[in-house]
C-alpha cells in the first residue's frame, strides 16, 4: 500500500482542491406555461417537456373540511 514519504502542505493540498465546488442550478422558463423549471426536466406545473405533453399533472385540490 502506498504511503507518503512527506507531509503534503496545506497550501499544496488546497491548490489541488480549488476546483471542487458546486455550481448553482440553472433554470429556464417553460415554453408552455412560463414557470421556471430546471434544464432538461419536465415542468412540474403543466407536465410539458420540449413542447410536448410528457406526463399528466394532477390538479391542485384544496380541501375545506368544516368539522
Amino acid at each position: 500500500m502506498a504511503h507518503p514519504k512527506r507531509k503534503i502542505s496545506q497550501i499544496r493540498r488546497d491548490k489541488r482542491r480549488t476546483h471542487y465546488k458546486l455550481t448553482p442550478r440553472q433554470f429556464v422558463n417553460c415554453s408552455n406555461c412560463g414557470q421556471p423549471t430546471r434544464l432538461h426536466h419536465v415542468c412540474g406545473n403543466c407536465g410539458y417537456y420540449r413542447g410536448k405533453l410528457a406526463m399528466a399533472v394532477k390538479a391542485a385540490t384544496t380541501s375545506t373540511d368544516d368539522e
